[in-house]
């Protein structure tokens, strides 16, 4: 699968469907950013997309596919902590398909209103994502929907564009930090990495309160573990993607943890470096090198701005942090 996966030619096509929606994102060294790390860092704006997050790239390639493949097809179905579901709307409306998408209970009150927004069918369903994910099996088959899965090859090759574009601006890096939800947006850094030839070592990032991906990557195989995150909701996974699991072990160099805390210290030090806001998913990669600030020193980093579609009281909760810390804006970042 990766071999196919990592072919420039077709993630040159990829792209070409991509960009008929929209424009290549920026990547800037932002240096307030640069002063906090201690080195050079790029930051890749997947927040810059019409849906405010990298998914949108996926959901556009599928629907493209997914014409050709199965031009019967009038109504789709999948679950989703957010934007996932606002890349399927998105995408849906274009090919004009109905589209239902559910969540789980407590989702995300703004999100859930950018879906419906965008005019799918909202059901909550479950306490977590992999609960909703199964409802959403089960109600496809009963409706006669076609059910998108949350990780497919088309969703690989979509994203991968966004990684293409970075690793064409920016060559010669030597570490890109990717936050792991489902899987996608690490393997698609991991095939356009290979299908350029391009040498960063590839961190993935995961909550310290949502670990199955860390784990797994460490026994080299597949872990559910519980996903109790608050403020990273993009990364609660609780059973991780075996196609992914498979890419991953075969590809990543190294997975990280980052607490709660940590992500909320990374969202508020994006607003004060760079006036932009990320969602905890997000900020994850910053809130990754910022832990590993010292072995970073004269290293060429990237992360991946990966969404920035937060609920306004999670990111009141983020900006009241440490109201009385000094006013560089490096402070925040932990030791």
């Amino acid at each position: 699968m990766f071999h196919e996966l990592s072919r420039l030619s077709s993630m040159r096509e990829a792209a070409d469907v991509v960009y008929r929606a929209m424009p290549p994102t920026p990547q800037y060294a932002w240096p307030l950013l640069c002063e906090a790390l201690g080195t050079q860092v790029w930051v890749k704006h997947e927040n810059h997309t019409p849906t405010g997050a990298f998914k949108v790239r996926g959901g556009l390639v599928y629907f493209d596919g997914l014409g050709r493949r199965e031009p019967q097809v009038r109504g789709v179905i999948s679950a989703t902590r957010g934007n996932h579901g606002q890349s399927i709307g998105f995408a849906a409306r274009r090919h004009g398909l109905a589209a239902t998408i559910v969540v789980p209970h407590g989702n995300s009150r703004e999100k859930n209103a950018a879906m419906r927004a965008l005019g799918v069918e909202l059901l909550e369903h479950g306490e977590d994502f992999q609960a909703a994910r199964e409802h959403a099996l089960a109600l496809g088959a009963e409706r006669g929907l076609h059910a998108i899965p949350s990780f497919h090859p088309d969703l690989v090759l979509g994203v991968a564009s966004g990684w293409l574009e970075l690793l064409e601006a920016v060559p010669d890096l030597d570490v890109l930090f990717v936050p792991i939800g489902l899987g996608s947006g690490i393997c698609a850094a991991a095939a356009a990495r290979a299908a350029l030839g391009a040498g960063p070592r590839i961190v993935g990032v995961v909550s310290s309160r949502a670990e199955a991906y860390a784990l797994s990557f460490e026994q080299r195989r597949p872990v559910d573990a519980p996903a109790l995150t608050e403020v990273a909701d993009g990364m609660a996974c609780r059973v991780p993607d075996a196609q992914a699991l498979d890419i991953i072990w075969s590809q990543v160099d190294d997975i990280v943890r980052v607490s709660d805390e940590q992500v909320l210290r990374a969202m508020r030090l994006y607003y004060t470096a760079t006036h932009n806001i990320a969602e905890g998913a997000g900020a994850a990669a910053l809130a990754a090198a910022l832990a590993r600030r010292e072995s970073l020193r004269g290293r060429r980093v990237a992360l991946s701005l990966s969404g920035g579609n937060v609920d306004l009281e999670l990111f009141r909760r983020a900006m009241d942090l440490f109201p009385d810390a000094p006013g560089r804006v490096g402070e925040p970042a932990m030791a």
